[in-house]
């Protein structure tokens, strides 16, 4: 018991940290009154680049960052409890495949906002359960599709001042990201049905799975990701 109270406590701490970071850089901008989303993702040009780095780290405001913080609380602190040992790895294919992506496909105008990797996180541990064909995955899967089912909707060009790209490559990343690591972390567990002895002593090849009791269905924030054009740019329609 006292392990698992262990692992669910460092679960959440990486996602918290990366939180942490978010809301400093807000702070920072909000006490100096600065502005650092000149270092978003413009699309396409040199100085875009830099934004696959700062990109997600930066918000327009702070209901815009609240909005984020939430989702990737909850979907980073899943990914690290259930797929700890490719946790890291996930994160980067997913942070940098998504903003490389949107560099070169997006419109102009600079990109802010972390919720490209909340979506490639929903698309990761949907497709999860999928591509490992493990009902235990495939349970969680459908926990995440029925609470954040309805940011499919992000992923459409439906307003102007939203990033759907950052959303749909996010998705399309994390799904690339999920089949890419299928043969790491927990696997499908494997049974003999020939020698009952034999079944008792199972054992579960990678991680150990829902340790702890059933988790409490989050309060839906909405995710989205602003653009904020220079005034020395016209940004697309």
């Amino acid at each position: 018991m006292r392990n698992k109270t262990t692992k669910l406590y460092a679960s959440f701490f990486y996602p918290c940290l990366f939180v942490l970071l978010l809301w400093t850089i807000k702070l920072f901008e909000e006490t100096f009154n600065v502005n650092l989303a000149w270092y978003g993702l413009y699309p396409r040009t040199v100085h875009g680049l830099l934004g696959i780095l700062t990109a997600p780290l930066l918000h327009a405001d702070f209901p815009h960052l609240m909005s984020n913080t939430i989702p990737l609380l909850i979907l980073g602190s899943i990914i690290v409890f259930f797929y700890r040992s490719i946790s890291f790895p996930v994160f980067f294919w997913v942070y940098f495949m998504t903003g490389i992506w949107v560099w070169a496909a997006g419109r102009n105008s600079y990109h802010i906002g972390a919720s490209g990797i909340i979506y490639g996180f929903i698309s990761f541990l949907f497709f999860s359960g999928v591509f490992r064909k493990d009902t235990r995955l495939l349970a969680l899967s459908l926990f995440v599709v029925f609470v954040y089912g309805g940011t499919v909707w992000g992923m459409l060009p439906l307003n102007n001042g939203i990033s759907w790209e950052s959303h749909l490559l996010g998705a399309l990343a994390g799904m690339i990201t999920s089949y890419n690591f299928r043969k790491e972390g927990p696997q499908a567990r494997k049974y003999d049905f020939g020698d009952e002895e034999e079944n008792a002593k199972i054992d579960v090849s990678g991680e150990q799975l829902f340790e702890h009791g059933e988790m409490d269905s989050p309060s839906m924030q909405p995710i989205y990701t602003y653009i904020s054009a220079p005034t020395n740019h016209s940004a697309s329609e």
